[in-house]
């Protein structure tokens, strides 16, 4: 079974929906996924950061139309894009233990279900090194 790795590091609600899209297609294809979520990221994955709309990163004027147009084609959020993923096929995510500290989630419990676990960076580089695909986000 192929496996893409992805190095999230964005937590802008468009990057997170955008690789919600892109998992769903990994997954489609009978992908294995990790996700090494990064940075900025980290903080969506924060219990209670979940359904946050307050950061758009390529077009922050149009954030009121992004978030009509996704309800107007019934699209789902990003939380409930990665929880069907994670239904569908074998999807890990892993927080970057700094990027975690960053944000004050310095133990599991203060993340949301979908986190598996911490890494460090080298276990992300390692991943992305023997990935079949590798995608920064």
């Amino acid at each position: 079974m192929a496996k893409m790795v992805i190095g999230l590091s964005s937590g802008s609600i468009d990057k997170l929906v955008g690789a919600g899209v892109i998992m769903s297609g990994a997954a489609a294809d009978d992908m294995d996924i990790e996700v090494y979520v990064l940075l900025t990221a980290a903080r969506a994955f924060l219990k209670g950061n979940e359904e946050l709309q307050d950061s758009l990163v390529e077009y922050p004027h149009i954030q009121d139309e992004f978030f009509a147009r996704m309800k107007e084609l019934n699209l789902p959020t990003w939380i409930e894009s990665f929880k069907q993923v994670k239904e569908f096929t074998n999807l890990k995510i892993y927080i970057c233990s700094l990027a975690g500290k960053m944000w004050g989630g310095e133990s599991l419990d203060q993340f949301n279900d979908l986190v598996d676990d911490f890494s460090g960076i080298f276990q992300y580089i390692d991943a992305a090194q023997n990935a079949d695909l590798h995608i920064n986000i």
